[in-house]
């Protein structure tokens, strides 16, 4: 850990967390929103960046894109910021005209997280959200430590724990590049075990019910280039391409298989993804024009993507959907594990 010359919105100065394993693997992560800034590994003898970033520490205090992020209480969309439980209604902040986006306007990505423990290899980070923050019920505490883990493996694990129901729903949100953040992330291969996905509406809130993947350009069942199907389908024009959740079949659930891989557009690299949440928001990168790069000047569209392990969103608005109590209780202890595996492809 590090303390920076860099001073956050908070006043108090950036800590640069800096990871690495035997394998070559190396992390970069700062505490201002537990955000992951930098993953690089050996490629074919040669240090190769595999997530987008900004030029500068500074940048991620004031950018839009949730770049590496943390991000809480309730990951994705919240439609018309309202919540309902037990007959109470809970008005949320919105910050997304009068929807919410991952957890507010002063979500968990815009907070300091304390760092609880470290070592060489893994770091825990820690926050806690008064009763009310961004609208939602209850007091909570919430953790999340990244590791480093033999065979190029990173382990992103998080716990959090209530005092009145709410609805947790934590992930992370990096943009992967695998060939290095120079080509479109079009070119690279992509699957993903899902039948089923869900269908928005143009603010990207649920229409309500899963369709079926099949006979559609967001089939990824069997590996394709992004940019083959797309926008070929009337969803993904609404959304300028993939912003969309996939329920992930049960034989990938709790780590068991492979839910997703990714393949980079040169065929050197590929990504893993394994994890105990019920779905993964694929995002194409589709709104990444004009924010800064970290080589400098600009990203541009299209030239990362995202893959959110998370509930189904604006699941607390829909309890018949399957698998979306993501309301926690008092007692209980909210864990979701995501591991990304690294390999030659």
């Amino acid at each position: 850990m590090t303390n920076t010359d860099i001073l956050c919105p908070d006043g108090q100065p950036l800590k640069l967390i800096q990871l690495s394993h035997a394998s070559g693997l190396k992390l970069d992560l700062i505490d201002w929103g537990a955000t992951w800034v930098s993953c690089r590994m050996p490629v074919a003898g040669v240090e190769r960046e595999t997530l987008l970033g900004h030029a500068t520490l500074a940048g991620y205090f004031s950018e839009q894109g949730y770049l590496g992020a943390t991000v809480g209480r309730f990951a994705n969309r919240v439609g018309n910021a309202r919540i309902e439980r037990d007959g109470r209604v809970f008005q949320l902040t919105p910050n997304q005209g009068v929807h919410q986006l991952h957890g507010g306007p002063d979500g968990f990505d815009r907070r300091r997280w304390n760092i609880l423990e470290q070592s060489a290899e893994h770091v825990l980070l820690g926050i806690e959200s008064p009763d009310g923050d961004q609208g939602y019920p209850g007091n909570l505490t919430a953790t999340v430590c990244y590791r480093l883990e033999d065979g190029l493996r990173v382990s992103m694990a998080y716990t959090a724990t209530v005092d009145a129901p709410c609805p947790v729903n934590l992930t992370n949100h990096a943009y992967f590049n695998l060939d290095g953040a120079a080509t479109d992330v079009r070119q690279h291969v992509l699957s993903i075990a899902a039948h089923d996905y869900l269908p928005i509406d143009k603010d990207s809130i649920p229409l309500g019910q899963l369709a079926p993947v099949a006979g559609t350009g967001f089939d990824f069942n069997a590996p394709k280039k992004i940019g083959a199907d797309f926008l070929v389908d009337a969803q993904q024009k609404t959304a300028l391409g993939y912003d969309h959740a996939f329920q992930l079949d049960p034989s990938c659930r709790g780590l068991k298989a492979v839910a997703a891989t990714l393949v980079s557009g040169d065929g050197q690299l590929a990504m893993d993804l394994l994890t105990t949440k019920p779905a993964v928001q694929f995002y194409s990168g589709n709104y990444l024009a004009g924010i800064s790069a970290r080589d400098g000047g600009t990203y541009s569209a299209h030239q990362g993507l995202a893959l959110e392990t998370e509930f189904l969103p604006d699941c607390p608005n829909h309890p018949e959907w399957p698998e979306s109590n993501c309301w926690l209780l008092p007692g209980e202890t909210y864990r979701q594990t995501t591991v990304l595996v690294f390999r030659p492809a």
